[in-house]
């Protein structure tokens, strides 16, 4: 089996709602562009990913995926993924982490297809199913933050993430209104995406510990990794960080061994792919330490984040990012919690999504062969 052909397909994102996680997240509304990265194989397999997000064009990462990464895969076997992945990493320089991820997906889709198995089965299987919680986006009241905690809980969800207004004295205020609306036996976790002085993260993380807050995610920058072994030092609640650190999965090791963090962090978007992921994941649980999966960007990413999930022990929620109008698209019956609150493992082959081919045909804006 070998590569006999790489595209891109760039097709539009409408009607997106206007959305807020933080300050460098920011969207007016309106439209963006994904990447449908096709894959094919002499046997007519084909691998996919997306590449794009609401807030982040793929017309960003397409240019160096197709011109870079597309004559390392051509007449290759794409069954030697580990080989094929330090290849494009050697590439890291003039391709992204992005579209060194997608490439990697879509290797790992066509290996799953030829295996006629889950991705997560052939990755080595854990689990069926993983807890979600959800994770807001910026809103405009603590009460807000508290009803929308409270539905999520009543819905029977697993837990509910604050990305807070950033302002230290606010955020604390909007984390005891959210304690306070749920009650003590539902879990709650502090996203405060990087913006924190180190006096101040000192300060919100202590008032988070009498709130029984389940992690406290990026309080400090993402590159302050003698500000996070200072402030772990003084906190007993589990201080994650590493989800944009700079660099890709080697960079997970000054952290680790410097004990700067409670739990790693990242997905298969910033990481640069499931290849990294698992690497990631399996040096974690050695050094005992959980790698919680963020939120991939875009619905396949999920459904890739998803399988690495169920194939790794170290992890305890799947995170649905809010709202589902700046995060889903593309594919058709994406994924959602039961019930029960539960995210349950694909049965397809690959994986397993179903891609809206007739949707992204009819908002196609160019293919990049």
């Amino acid at each position: 089996m070998k590569i006999d052909d790489v595209s891109l397909t760039l097709f539009r994102w409408d009607n997106i709602p206007p959305t807020t996680y933080h300050t460098g997240s920011s969207n007016t509304g309106g439209s963006s562009m994904l990447g449908l990265l096709r894959i094919r194989t002499d046997d007519g397999i084909e691998g996919h990913a997306f590449l794009g997000s609401a807030t982040q064009s793929a017309e960003l990462d397409c240019t160096g995926l197709i011109r870079h990464l597309k004559p390392l895969l051509m007449g290759e076997d794409p069954l030697d993924r580990a080989r094929l992945y330090q290849a494009m990493w050697k590439r890291n320089r003039i391709a992204t982490l992005r579209a060194i991820g997608a490439a990697d997906i879509a290797l790992h889709d066509i290996a799953a297809k030829a295996a006629g198995l889950p991705l997560y089965k052939l990755l080595g299987g854990y689990r069926e199913s993983i807890p979600a919680y959800a994770s807001s986006a910026l809103l405009p009241s603590r009460s807000a933050y508290a009803e929308e905690a409270v539905s999520y809980r009543d819905g029977g969800w697993a837990a509910y993430k604050i990305h807070p207004p950033t302002q230290w004295r606010e955020d604390i205020g909007v984390c005891r209104a959210v304690r306070d609306a749920v009650g003590d036996d539902f879990d709650i976790m502090l996203d405060s995406t990087w913006s924190y002085t180190y006096d101040h993260a000192i300060k919100v993380g202590r008032a988070i510990e009498e709130l029984n807050f389940f992690w406290y995610e990026d309080p400090l920058a993402d590159d302050d990794l003698m500000g996070c072994i200072k402030l772990r030092e003084k906190l007993s609640i589990p201080l994650m960080a590493t989800e944009y650190s700079p660099g890709g999965f080697t960079n997970y090791v000054p952290w680790i061994i410097n004990k700067a963090t409670d739990y790693l962090r990242g997905d298969v978007a910033v990481k640069g792919g499931i290849t990294a992921l698992v690497k990631t994941a399996h040096l974690a649980e050695a050094f005992g330490i959980n790698y919680e999966v963020h939120h991939g960007g875009n619905s396949l990413n999920n459904w890739a984040n998803l399988h690495v999930i169920l194939s790794i022990r170290n992890t305890t929620y799947f995170e649905v990012l809010l709202p589902s109008g700046a995060q889903k698209y593309g594919i058709i019956n994406d994924l959602e919690p039961d019930a029960d609150g539960l995210i349950h493992a694909p049965s397809a082959p690959g994986l397993g999504a179903t891609i809206d081919f007739d949707l992204i045909a009819a908002r196609t804006v160019t293919t990049l062969t």
